[in-house]
C-alpha cells in the first residue's frame, strides 16, 4: 500500500462488504431465488465497483466482473456468492498487507511498518 489513504479505502471497503453481505445473506435464506430490486444493485454495484478498484488485478475475485446487469436482475444467493468472494479477497489484501510489530499488527505503508493498527492476518502464504 502506498498511503494512508489507500488504507483507509481498504477499511472502508472491508466494511460495506460485511454489511452488504450481511443483508443480502438474510434475503437469500428467506428467499434465494428473489430478484434483488434496484435499488439494493445500484448500492451493490457501487461497491463492486469500489473493490475493483481498490483490490486492483493481483486480487481481484473474477477478471472479467464489472459489476451486475441491471436489466437482468441476480438473486439474492448469486449477488451473496459474488460478495463473499471479494469479502475472501479483501481479507487476502488486507493479510498481504500486514506485519508484527512489537505484538500487535500494523500495515505495512510504502514499503514501511506504519503506526496504523490492523487485526491479526487471516490468510497468510501469498507473499
Amino acid at each position: 500500500m502506498k498511503d494512508r489513504a489507500e488504507v483507509e479505502n481498504l477499511e472502508k471497503l472491508v466494511g460495506q462488504l460485511q454489511g452488504l453481505h450481511s443483508e443480502i445473506t438474510v434475503l437469500a435464506k428467506k428467499a434465494p431465488n428473489d430478484a434483488v430490486n434496484t435499488f439494493k444493485l445500484g448500492l451493490i454495484n457501487r461497491v463492486v465497483a469500489s473493490a475493483n478498484k481498490v483490490l486492483g488485478p493481483n486480487h481481484l475475485p473474477f477478471d472479467d466482473f464489472a459489476g451486475f446487469d441491471a436489466d437482468d436482475l441476480p438473486s439474492t444467493s448469486d449477488v451473496a456468492l459474488v460478495l463473499a468472494q471479494y469479502m475472501e479477497e479483501a481479507e487476502r489484501y488486507r493479510s498481504d498487507n500486514v506485519k508484527s510489530k512489537h505484538g500487535h499488527w500494523v500495515y505495512v505503508v510504502d514499503g514501511e511498518l506504519s503506526d496504523i493498527r490492523s487485526g491479526a492476518p487471516s490468510k497468510v502464504g501469498r507473499r
